[in-house]
């Protein structure tokens, strides 16, 4: 994201090489601050209940109408575990307990970062949130694959299958490649 004015003083900003650093950053020559840009955390939270998992359809854009695991923008001032069950909260009405960590997922070209849990259910009970059109649970035979949203809901719905599979909780690291676009 190009930067022109300094978010501190005001005064314009250049981009320039840092001493001791290896990227090029946003300076104030007014106020001699380094201006960081770094990559934004999304964490979400794959609800399980008995041997279900719970997906949210997607109310808005980028693709309104598909089926999403639950997830969002971390928040300041919380943890990735307390923004995966706050975003669980907001698009599907459902308490959730923390499992284990899924996924991390890379998407370098738009700067973002995924951190997805598994989770169960507190109880049964869910609703569609402001983000959401429908909220269902699917079981592994059930889920609508060509309607799933984003590829890292995809890999983590087939890493999230295959752990259970062998009664595994292991992490996944994935990357999405840009010539795998989403599909419009």
């Amino acid at each position: 994201m190009d930067m022109n004015y300094c978010s501190f003083c005001g005064g314009p900003v250049i981009l320039k090489e840092i001493i001791d650093d290896h990227l090029p950053r946003y300076f104030c020559e007014k106020c001699d601050s380094v201006h960081y840009q770094n990559p934004k955390v999304v964490v979400g939270c794959l609800p399980i209940w008995e041997d279900k998992v719970l997906l949210c359809k997607r109310a808005i854009e980028p693709m309104r109408g598909y089926w999403n695991v639950p997830a969002g923008y971390l928040e300041n001032g919380e943890t990735v575990e307390e923004g995966a069950a706050r975003e669980v909260w907001e698009e599907a009405m459902a308490k959730v307990t923390i499992d284990y960590l899924l996924v991390v997922y890379s998407i370098k070209h738009i700067n973002q970062v995924y951190i997805l849990f598994v989770s169960e259910l507190k109880e049964p009970v869910f609703d569609i949130g402001v983000e959401s059109l429908e909220v269902q649970l699917f079981s592994e035979e059930e889920i609508p694959w060509k309607e799933i949203a984003f590829n890292s809901s995809a890999f983590a719905l087939k890493r999230f299958f295959e752990n259970r599979k062998v009664g595994s909780t292991k992490v996944h690291m994935g990357e999405f490649i840009f010539k795998d676009r989403i599909r419009k």
